[in-house]
């Protein structure tokens, strides 16, 4: 190189060349590197991308719920009160071929999945009406229930025993009321029939299968004429049995809906005794237990399949109906047929 050229060399290297690149700006290097990013190819058909980690939690949980609905759809009566009826819950699959034994009165039976004795009497919350306030409501349940239990549920009584916890409930000022049942209770008739109230069977025909009595039933209560507090129990007995003699295998069941409709009266209208009601009326609806113009004040099922196959078809298992209902229905027809027992 010449002195001249490295004289206009040194010159242009101070001076800076008018043409010369520039050092790009920082916002020019975010844009440039975004060009490249986006001008990537695609991915070849061979290369993945691994998903996202998910949750494996929930994919427990979802197992676990369908397997607890397979177990229900299998067997339904694993979950109380599950059943194909409405209302109470009266509908069951129970099959009709199984056969009842001493040891298991009610299998082959709806009520086999009843409650025992007064678990299945249901009491609803009390509230204020009529004269009473709610203490005093809840407790004209309670004794109502405890009645339930004196009149249809107490072994003597069910053994033919005279009801008379049961009779100590009522209001001994009512007029007629007490004298009416103790008629019933020794000359039974079909106009003082004690069946309407209490159940009874003979000894000396049958024997109750063990000590437990299967029921479902509720109590409700409304004001009724000057404040009385009416209360209302409608429920369903079945009551399993074999014959008297000793020995004997046979089982049958006799199935009783009773509907009770007593008067808790205020005392400042109505003549009435401290913790007692008056009777305001009674329905009986039975299936086994004696279908014929006879009035022993008992009831007397039979043990024959096919009883009386000429009549109606009857479901005593059927709470939907309401008892009004059920009698209008059956009112002047002859015995009918159990459905199911």
């Amino acid at each position: 190189m010449s002195d001249e050229e490295w004289e206009r060399f040194l010159r242009e290297s101070e001076e800076g060349v008018p043409d010369a690149p520039k050092e790009p700006s920082a916002r020019a290097r975010i844009v440039t590197r975004r060009l490249q990013e986006e001008a990537r190819p695609p991915e070849g058909w061979r290369t993945h991308t691994p998903p996202r980690r998910r949750n494996r939690l929930w994919y427990v949980v979802g197992l676990l719920i369908a397997l607890a609905l397979l177990v229900v759809a299998l067997d339904r009566n694993l979950i109380p009160g599950w059943s194909d009826g409405d209302g109470d819950g009266d509908g069951d699959d129970t099959s009709q071929g199984e056969q009842a034994t001493v040891s298991q009165p009610f299998r082959g039976s709806p009520a086999v999945h009843w409650a025992d004795g007064v678990a299945g009497i249901e009491v609803p919350a009390a509230q204020a009406t009529g004269w009473m306030n709610k203490t005093e409501v809840a407790r004209a349940l309670a004794k109502t229930r405890d009645f339930l239990v004196a009149s249809s549920l107490d072994p003597e009584v069910l053994r033919g025993g005279r009801p008379d916890k049961a009779l100590a409930y009522i209001n001994p000022d009512q007029p007629d009321e007490l004298k009416n049942l103790d008629t019933a209770l020794s000359t039974p008739s079909e106009k003082h029939n004690p069946l309407t109230m209490f159940s009874r069977f003979d000894t000396s025909q049958v024997r109750l299968v063990g000590d437990v009595v299967k029921t479902r039933g509720l109590l409700s209560y409304r004001e009724s004429d000057k404040g009385a507090v009416e209360v209302t129990a409608d429920v369903t007995y079945v009551y399993a049995v074999t014959p008297a003699e000793s020995g004997s295998d046979d089982v049958a069941r006799t199935i009783v809906r009773r509907e009770t409709v007593v008067n808790w009266d205020d005392p400042a209208k109505i003549v009435t005794k401290a913790g007692t009601f008056s009777v305001v009326r009674n329905s009986l609806d039975t299936t086994n237990a004696g279908c014929d113009d006879s009035y022993t004040g008992f009831f007397r099922p039979k043990f024959e399949a096919g009883q009386r196959a000429d009549g109606p078809a009857v479901d005593p298992y059927d709470r939907d109906t309401p008892m009004e209902e059920r009698m209008r229905e059956s009112e002047g027809q002859e015995c009918g047929v159990a459905t199911r027992s």
